[in-house]
């Protein structure tokens, strides 16, 4: 199965980076695909583009200084399906990728792929939480958001947006 391409140039303001493609999003060819997926709901209500977008229009995320990236790249039914080998070569090319186009934030979606970047990019075995984090690598802030997907149900679309919200100001610098 084909999966997505990088939306990725140098020095964008943020870099969201997921853990792999979902089947429905490779078949589409587009980010966040899954129709039970929030993102688009979420960074629409949170204003992180000037206009609406949605998986069609994905490839528009450049055009707002936005882009996006896995730390897999495989796609799959679900994480369950990832091994520890997916995780260890994806966060050693993500890291590359990272350091090659320098985004002001990395917005990792979700703690579990923070965690994996961590432990496999950096060789750290820390448990993060949602925010700002203290660490910056290349110059790049990384900041954790909740993961969208719809197997993270415990966290609201309007809690998700607020997330969305506070990666915006950090990006405007207010």
């Amino acid at each position: 199965m084909k999966t997505l391409p990088d939306y990725l140039a140098h020095g964008l303001d943020i870099v969201f980076v997921g853990i792999n493609p979902s089947i429905p999003s490779a078949q589409q060819g587009h980010y966040y695909a899954n129709p039970r997926n929030r993102f688009w709901r979420a960074f629409n209500l949170a204003g992180l583009a000037l206009e609406p977008l949605g998986p069609a229009t994905d490839h528009r995320v450049l055009e707002f200084g936005i882009g996006f990236t896995d730390i897999v790249k495989r796609p799959s039914a679900g994480v369950a399906d990832l091994t520890a080998q997916d995780f260890r070569q994806g966060a050693a090319v993500l890291q590359q990728k990272l350091a090659k186009h320098q985004p002001r934030v990395v917005c990792f979606q979700g703690v579990m792929v923070y965690e994996r970047f961590l432990r496999y990019a950096e060789g750290l075995n820390e448990k993060a939480s949602l925010g700002l984090q203290s660490r910056e690598r290349g110059g790049s802030r990384h900041f954790v958001a909740p993961n969208p997907s719809p197997a993270n149900a415990a966290v609201s679309l309007e809690a998700l947006a607020d997330w969305y919200r506070r990666l915006k100001r950090l990006r405007d610098g207010s």
